[in-house]
């Protein structure tokens, strides 16, 4: 298999990845689930993904589509770079090993399909909060809490950030 057909590759669908999980799980292998928009990756995203592949022995990233992004209220002009765009480099990070993309608001119907072995979050969120209004909440806690299963964030990394790099942009700095 050529690099971009192994790249294409772990770009899938919800049913091929739960097939892909269900084998890792024969393997006796864990899973880790993080997802996002990640419109443009800077060192903070790279920081997340690479802490969240430690929690695991396969991380999934659950893509927000370019519909679902719509929802999200993050500006008129998001996502810059289309999901299959984003899909695609993401895909070509070493630490992610599948990329699945969700045109819900949010990952909880994924989250409840691919019952990962661990869900991620960054530092803005809380793996405490059970009110689901909350802003810290993290979405499908409450599916990893009945399932035994755990749900965690880690540290984001300072001054990065997708809105303060397209302000980067717009304002002419580096």
């Amino acid at each position: 298999m050529s690099q971009l057909e192994f790249l294409k590759s772990k770009i899938q669908t919800k049913n091929q990845v739960q097939k892909t999980i269900s084998r890792w799980r024969l393997k006796g292998k864990t899973s880790v689930f993080t997802n996002g928009v990640f419109d443009i990756l800077h060192k903070g995203h790279i920081t997340l993904l690479a802490k969240a592949a430690e929690e695991a022995d396969y991380l999934v990233l659950g893509l927000n589509s370019d519909q679902s992004v719509r929802t999200l209220g993050k500006g008129p002009d998001r996502p810059i770079n289309s999901e299959y765009d984003r899909a695609y480099v993401l895909a070509a990070l070493s630490s992610v090993d599948a990329v699945v993309v969700f045109n819900e608001s949010t990952p909880y119907e994924l989250i409840k399909d691919l019952e990962p072995d661990v869900l991620l979050k960054g530092g803005d969120y809380d793996p405490n909060q059970r009110e689901k209004s909350a802003k810290d909440y993290i979405v499908g806690s409450d599916l990893q809490l009945a399932g035994g299963r755990k749900t965690i964030s880690i540290d984001l990394v300072e001054g990065y950030s997708t809105t303060s790099t397209i302000k980067k942009i717009a304002d002419g700095k580096d």
